[in-house]
């Protein structure tokens, strides 16, 4: 070992020591709602994540919680196709430089994994193994389930990890995006705490582009049947194609679509129409014009779908009403129908763009609001709750910054 090497040793020793000294303070302190004072020796991130994983993670606990069965699963991910290209060069980063490789859903669920072989094994006895279950709800602070939580490229060293057993690793994850932005598992690179080394990273990271550029490159089957996008954009896709429509119909089948319930001609009329004086039979040869759009998908004497329409607004409302921020965030392009003053477009409009922006500032993941924030680059309120929740060494605080320097100005 090269004088470099020992001094590299000895900076990661002292490290080492030095955060099990602050491990132990967390990790035995009473569980009341303020923990003890964070030092700046330890991050920000990890301590956020230290929070919230003692209130249901026992550091003491030894091995991951596992499913029996995870090969269909495993066939059925997007990821499959990518990393299994890619396993060769897994399998050579890995076995050369002493580490492990594994891939997770977005659960946080091993799915698969390649390395060093002694090192498969120490892991195999924590469950670090395809099955294992690594979110922060099961075993707390790790490099799967921050970069998960945070959704960004992330390390955990030694004794950051929230789990005991877990003080001799250090790990590498970065999430993996679809091509819609959704997170779809997480790719890390782990091994013994003193082989630590920030180029590491490096390689993380370039495994992730690798495997997103090849879920770009997949082509998607068209989609059958008939699909409704109204968020941000106004479209009708027919198995894929488009379907030239003019905005007026455009406006009465995204108002069918979230009223699954339907609407008499008159509430339909003056969901469309208001106050304004406009005849029914401009309504009828709307609501016909669109029938043979959809397939014949409209009833007659009330006005309601009766087949399958997508649309992307309706899962929207689904995401909100189930608490599942992320899928709200992503699937939030934009107001509904933007430029429409059609009455009830304007009061769904309201009602989504309220329920998305609600959920978000109640989230505790930074994520959310940068996302957000994105669609909503006018509102003061969602990027100062972003501000708050990046940690300080966040390279999107520069973004977010100049987002909440932009609305208050105008």
């Amino acid at each position: 070992m090269g004088f470099p090497e020992v001094a590299q040793f000895r900076t990661l020793t002292q490290r080492r020591a030095e955060l099990e000294k602050e491990w132990e303070r967390w990790a035995t302190a009473p569980k009341i709602a303020t923990p003890p004072a964070r030092t700046t020796l330890l991050r920000t991130d990890v301590a956020r994540s230290w929070q919230r994983s003692l209130h249901t993670v026992d550091p003491s606990v030894t091995v991951a919680p596992g499913l029996d069965d995870i090969g269909d699963t495993w066939s059925r991910s997007p990821l499959r196709t990518p990393i299994t290209e890619l396993s060769a060069d897994l399998r050579g980063i890995t076995e050369d430089a002493g580490y492990l490789a594994v891939v997770t859903d977005a659960a946080g669920t091993i799915m698969w994994s390649c390395g060093d072989r002694a090192l498969r094994r120490q892991a195999e006895n924590v469950n670090f193994a395809p099955g294992g279950c690594w979110d922060e709800t099961h075993m707390g602070t790790n490099g799967l389930s921050l970069a998960l939580h945070d959704d960004r490229p992330c390390s955990v060293f030694s004794a950051e990890h929230l789990v005991a057993a877990l003080h001799g690793w250090v790990c590498y994850s970065a999430p993996i995006h679809a091509p819609d932005g959704r997170q779809v598992g997480v790719i890390d690179l782990s091994s013994s705490w003193d082989r630590s080394h920030p180029a590491v990273m490096t390689s993380v990271r370039a495994l992730v582009t690798a495997v997103e550029t090849m879920l770009r490159a997949a082509e998607p089957a068209p989609t059958p049947g008939v699909r409704l996008e109204c968020l941000g954009t106004a479209k009708l896709l027919r198995d894929g194609r488009p379907v030239p429509l003019p905005p007026r119909q455009l406006e009465i089948l995204a108002l069918l679509a979230l009223e699954p319930e339907g609407f008499t001609p008159e509430q339909l009329h003056a969901a469309v129409y208001g106050d304004r004086a406009v005849s029914t039979s401009t309504l009828k040869a709307d609501v016909s014009h669109l029938r043979r759009a959809t397939g014949g998908e409209i009833s007659n004497r009330r006005y309601l779908l009766t087949g399958p329409v997508a649309c992307d607004a309706v899962e929207l409302l689904a995401a909100v009403a189930a608490g599942d921020t992320t899928s709200a965030v992503w699937l939030y392009r934009g107001p509904l129908l933007p430029g429409s003053d059609t009455p009830g477009v304007v009061q769904w409009r309201a009602y989504l763009d309220v329920g998305v922006r609600n959920a978000v500032l109640a989230s505790d993941r930074a994520e959310h609001a940068v996302a957000f924030g994105e669609r909503a680059p006018g509102d003061v309120e969602v990027h100062e709750h972003a501000l708050n929740l990046l940690p300080i060494d966040d390279v999107r605080r520069a973004v977010v910054a100049a987002r909440l320097h932009t609305a208050l100005r105008t």
